[in-house]
């Protein structure tokens, strides 16, 4: 017959279990979230098991008196006997399990719905030869279209489009997603490629064109120019007629200083410019006139910092409308835990029953 096992025995297997349990718990609780979480407390009850069946055990164990501790450390390690308390460990770590699945631990899968309701734009800009004033640095034109590249990253999900005018106007870019290539066409754009001269009108009137046929809700023009209109078919008030009628926003930019400007009043063979201090002839009348009657707002530009501020102010005026549906879907996690409760409840069972029966 086998020896009883020794009660610190017995104590470190059981403890054993419940620091195990205790761990699992702690990460269960920082993972996921229970369903049931009042269930945890039953697992206190374990406690109390434990420590009735510590104290049957030494009531029940052997008292042995030894002669000296020699004859105690000399004594055959009786590796069955060391194993027997495994079975209750077992059945405590598996009751522990059990009831952590009852709480029912869930993790949780999200999926988005996400629906972009974007603004088609046009930016109508002035490339005439007075944009090569240098009261903005290094010059007007080049102020401009540093701040409207940024403007465009600022707005991923329109479709922008670009305008280019002097004494006539065309199209640079139609409207489009890609802003890596409108860019790179915006930073290309330079005065002379056409018929001097500021057609503002035509400027508007050929972005309009672009938007007319465009099915978003919200269709805006920026119109950007330095001047007065001085050429083309199409006069600056006739084109925001148009525009009223098709109900499309146009936000208009004076840019320049308040006075004289170091502006080129002479183009030379080479292609160079004579540059003198004019006054800056601008027609903000007109351009207020344009906004109002189309729903927009006019900006004066003065300086770079200002013409980041118009823009900032546009980006604020005319925000994409994003719409967000969250569906988030339950899992169930406690199929784990139940399997292995089981296994580890089966396990000390049969171990009693069958190794360990009849030991005392």
């Amino acid at each position: 017959m086998h020896r009883a096992p020794d009660r610190w025995v017995l104590l470190g297997w059981t403890l054993a279990a419940l620091v195990g349990a205790a761990c699992v718990t702690y990460l269960l609780v920082q993972r996921y979230e229970l369903a049931n979480p009042n269930v945890l407390w039953f697992l206190l009850v374990l406690v109390p098991v434990v420590v009735l069946r510590y104290w049957r055990e030494g009531r029940q164990a052997t008292q042995v008196r030894m002669s000296a501790m020699k004859s105690q450390l000399q004594r055959p390690f009786d590796l069955v006997a060391f194993l027997r308390p495994m079975s209750f460990s077992a059945a405590i770590a598996g009751t522990a399990l059990l009831l952590l699945a009852m709480a029912r631990p869930q993790s949780h899968d999200s999926k988005e719905d996400v629906k972009r309701e974007g603004i088609d734009i046009v930016i109508a800009f002035d490339i005439s030869a007075s944009m090569l004033a240098k009261d903005l640095k290094p010059d007007r034109l080049e102020a401009s279209k540093r701040v409207g590249m940024d403007f465009i990253d600022g707005r991923p999900n329109d479709r922008i489009g670009l305008v280019v005018y002097e004494g006539e106007a065309y199209t640079q870019c139609p409207l489009t997603t890609d802003h890596r290539v409108l860019k790179e066409l915006f930073d290309g754009s330079r005065s002379g490629l056409i018929q001097g001269g500021t057609a503002v009108g035509m400027g508007l009137a050929t972005a309009l064109n672009r938007l007319r046929e465009s099915t978003a809700k919200s269709k805006v023009v920026i119109l950007l120019t330095d001047g007065v209109n001085n050429t083309g078919t199409v006069q600056p008030v006739d084109a925001a007629m148009i525009a009223e009628e098709l109900g499309i926003r146009v936000y208009t930019i004076g840019v320049g200083t308040r006075g004289k400007a170091l502006t080129p009043v002479t183009q030379y063979s080479d292609g160079q410019y004579r540059y003198e201090y004019v006054d800056v002839d601008l027609d903000e009348a007109t351009l207020e006139q344009i906004a109002s009657m189309t729903g927009g707002k006019y900006f004066r530009a003065t300086d770079e910092r200002k013409l980041k501020e118009i823009y900032a102010e546009i980006d604020r005026l005319e925000k994409t409308r994003i719409e967000v549906e969250q569906f988030t879907f339950r899992i169930e996690e406690y199929h784990e835990l139940a399997l292995f409760g089981c296994l580890l409840l089966l396990t000390g069972g049969v171990l009693d029953r069958t190794l360990f029966r009849g030991m005392a």
